[in-house]
């Protein structure tokens, strides 16, 4: 089953902290919905161990992510792939950022999941509500540990 989204953030500081943050491994691993570990590995890839409960599948999925930025483009791609109990998940995604102002930046973002697996049997209703919602609570995390700095 694959799910495709997109869409656009608004973070209330400027476009430089924003791309030193999305550009941290420690940082944006530290943003995942129900994180139980994180291990930054090198600048550019970090592994996490996340709680997953989608309809009857429950349990504990590990990932491999790589962040990929561009620099010159401010644009940040992450990929991802991993699984557990008889599942396997690819993320693909990326974000432009874009300055808005001293104190404003915009985060406009696409991504693609591919799930195979006891999850991807859950259904796309399912799967597509618990979606959007751990994609809200990422950006609602990033926004919040931006703000606070």
């Amino acid at each position: 089953m694959k799910l495709e989204y997109q869409g656009q953030e608004q973070i209330p500081v400027g476009a430089d902290a924003v791309w030193a943050f999305v550009t941290d491994p420690d940082k944006v691993a530290h943003c995942l919905p129900d994180l139980i570990e994180a291990t930054v590995t090198d600048p550019t890839h970090f592994e996490a161990v996340v709680r997953v409960g989608v309809g009857p599948v429950r349990g504990r999925l590990k990932f491999k992510f790589t962040l990929k930025p561009d620099d010159a483009a401010r644009h940040i791609g992450i990929t991802a792939s991993g699984g557990g109990f008889g599942s396997v998940i690819d993320l693909d995604a990326g974000a432009d950022v874009k300055a808005g102002g001293e104190t404003a930046t915009t985060l406009d973002w696409k991504g693609e999941a591919e799930m195979r697996g006891p999850i991807a049997a859950v259904g796309g209703r399912v799967l597509d509500g618990q979606a959007r919602k751990l994609i809200e609570q990422t950006f609602s995390t990033v926004r919040e540990r931006l703000s606070a700095r």
